[in-house]
């Protein structure tokens, strides 16, 4: 048998533990150059640009074939 708690933790305490559990909502803002919202201090994903300057060389779609 391993250790037992000596007393039950009230929900309170319990509650208190888990605060900082749940899921924060992601912060996004739009980018200046192609208006897509992306995350802050990140390159932008669909146009390659960070501070006006393009860093990246982003791919062109495929078209699907039908």
């Amino acid at each position: 048998m391993g250790a037992l708690p000596k007393r039950k933790i009230s929900k309170g305490r319990r509650n208190r533990r888990r605060s900082h559990d749940a899921l924060k909502p992601v912060h996004l803002v739009a980018c200046p150059q192609c208006h897509e919202m992306r995350l802050p201090h990140q390159v932008c994903p669909s146009c390659g640009t960070y501070h006006g300057v393009k860093v990246i060389e982003i791919k062109a779609k495929k078209k699907k074939s039908e």
